[in-house]
């Protein structure tokens, strides 16, 4: 299964690289951020297995290469405007793309036909040949119109090209995105099973280009029988160790002059056996955050075993809220290894690391622990993690046991002991209706505001059990429908000892709706006309909606 997560997102990526003509052209890869990247293929979000597989892929791309890395839905939940180029196309882009995928969250909407768009203007596609590669696991959910959007394309482009990866949809949801890359000369790859995608890699990947004609040549000499394979390589963690249950990732490289690694010759993922023209070359294997590298000469006719050294660990980490409680997939797992770090695991991971210090930590909501390792090349390390929280599940009533609140809601937990001067540390933030937060055992207020009636209720956390914050607010609906005005303002009906009303809310337009405590308040009504303004006194009773018309 391993090998096939990585390859789902890596045959976005090659795929793009061969027969899409992506080497040596302006290409900008769209990631699909939305909140549906969060579902699992084998057991694995895919939003993990597309970060993986780029920054796996994106290590074999050319250094001339002009990439660029633009994503939707990353930042805000259910805005169609949340488009943004994170790395521009440029050479050398592979560090910053793969920072960018390993570090943006994953909750919003799907605008893909303006993405693509945007990324086609920002390859100047009018003037310059460009190419867009949109990696998406959803449709449409902005109103665009990809279908006309690549005839649009086509059209006006210089040479524009949209190539499409559907991420685990189905064929007839595939059909729905195909004519983007269809009408502008793309091809789309659906990558939804096994199967599928190894007839995807065999299609664009491993069909070989046309050897030129060679040149009129003497007879050869008798040549002695070509092996079937003359290069198969194998890593191990360490020297002499046990064959690993790991991924591993091999490249094939021509040795130039000076010694060092030239022309990208072939690629493989795991068992692989290689077939290459006798010459000197260098191989290099890669798993995790690990690599190495050595130098081999290669002849036709006799097949070359090596053994690549990773000098390597591998931890396996689970992350629990609670002893004994089950995998939570929200938790975030960081290490922190010689070299580097890799923040973009959730619930739990297989890493492969170099041997040497490594910290893990691992955060669930409010609650972080952290443990440091100490690992020898060869070492396996399986552990839980347990963070040590519980649950909090917020909702808001309007009266006790009466109407939920279902719009608008937001909430804040603080820590309930109050500082030197009176305030409370915030400890994290929600929105809507049964709202679930990950805390540090102890004590807290829940703050809740659901459009003007503000209120806060105390309550505990025990390690690893459910807490249900139901907040009442003692509150009912005011509905104004005033034809002709502009806007109003709702003050309480009693005044203060200088005469004045404190205001509660107000908005703009004819109609208005909001939630309000209960008790007695002014409407004053603002009309566009000469008009004057008009005022009304209201009653709101708990859970209760009290419709007003002003004429």
């Amino acid at each position: 299964m391993a090998g096939l997560i990585r390859g789902v997102a890596a045959a976005a990526m090659l795929l793009s690289m061969t027969s899409f003509g992506f080497a040596a052209n302006k290409v900008i890869i769209i990631l699909d951020a939305s909140g549906s990247m969060w579902a699992q293929i084998d057991g694995k979000p895919k939003l993990e297995i597309a970060r993986e597989s780029l920054r796996t892929v994106l290590q074999s791309v050319p250094t001339d290469d002009e990439i660029g890395f633009m994503a939707y839905g990353h930042r805000t939940k259910g805005s169609c405007d949340d488009i943004e180029l994170i790395v521009p196309p440029q050479a050398g882009s592979a560090s910053a793309i793969s920072a960018a995928a390993d570090s943006m969250k994953f909750l919003g909407k799907t605008p893909l036909t303006a993405a693509v768009k945007q990324a086609a203007e920002a390859l100047k596609y009018t003037e310059d040949k460009a190419t867009v590669v949109l990696i998406t696991d959803g449709l449409e959910t902005c109103g665009g119109d990809p279908c006309a959007l690549g005839k649009e394309l086509k059209e006006t482009g210089v040479d524009f090209k949209a190539d499409v990866v559907g991420f685990g949809l189905s064929a007839d949801e595939g059909k729905q995105i195909a004519c983007l890359a269809e009408n502008t000369g793309g091809k789309y790859i659906q990558a939804s099973d096994e199967k599928a995608l190894q007839e995807a890699l065999v299609e664009t990947v491993a069909a070989p280009a046309p050897a030129p004609e060679p040149a009129p040549a003497p007879a050869p000499a008798p040549a002695a029988a070509e092996v079937d394979y003359n290069l198969i390589p194998q890593a191990f963690l360490k020297e002499g160790g046990e064959v690993p249950k790991i991924d591993v990732y091999y490249e094939v490289f021509k040795d130039d002059a000076k010694g060092d690694s030239g022309e990208h010759v072939d690629s493989g993922y795991n068992v692989v056996k290689f077939h290459l023209a006798a010459g000197n070359y260098i191989v290099v294997a890669s798993s995790g955050a690990a690599k190495a590298e050595q130098k081999v000469s290669l002849t036709a006719d006799k097949a070359t075993e090596l053994a690549l050294n990773l000098n390597a660990a591998q931890v396996s980490i689970h992350a629990r809220p609670a002893p004994g409680a089950d995998v939570d997939r929200n938790a975030q797992i960081s290490i922190a290894y010689p070299g580097g770090t890799s923040d973009s695991n959730y619930g739990e991971v297989k890493y492969v690391v170099p041997s040497g210090e490594t910290k893990v930590t691992v955060k669930l909501g409010a609650g972080e622990v952290s443990e440091t390792l100490q690992l020898a090349a060869g070492q396996v390390v399986d552990k839980d993690m347990i963070v040590g929280v519980g649950k909090a599940k917020a909702n808001a009533f309007y009266t006790q046991g009466g109407e939920k609140a279902g719009t608008d809601v937001s909430w804040k937990v603080y820590k309930a002991a109050k500082k030197l001067d009176g305030t409370r540390d915030q400890v994290t933030y929600a929105y809507g209706p049964d709202s679930q937060f990950d805390l540090p055992p102890g004590d807290y207020v829940m703050g809740v505001d659901v459009q003007a009636v503000s209120t806060e209720q105390p309550f505990s956390v025990t390690v690893g059990q459910m807490t249900d914050v139901n907040v009442t607010l003692n509150a009912g609906v005011l509905a104004v429908d005033a034809p002709g005005a502009d806007g109003f303002k709702i003050f309480e009906a009693k005044k203060n000892i200088q005469g004045e009303r404190k205001q509660v809310t107000y908005a703009y337009g004819e109609k208005m709706q909001t939630t309000l405590a209960a008790g007695d308040y002014v409407l004053v009504t603002n009309f566009t006309t000469d008009k004057a303004d008009k005022e009304a006194p209201f009653t709101i009773k708990a859970g209760e909606r009290n419709e007003l018309t002003v004429q």
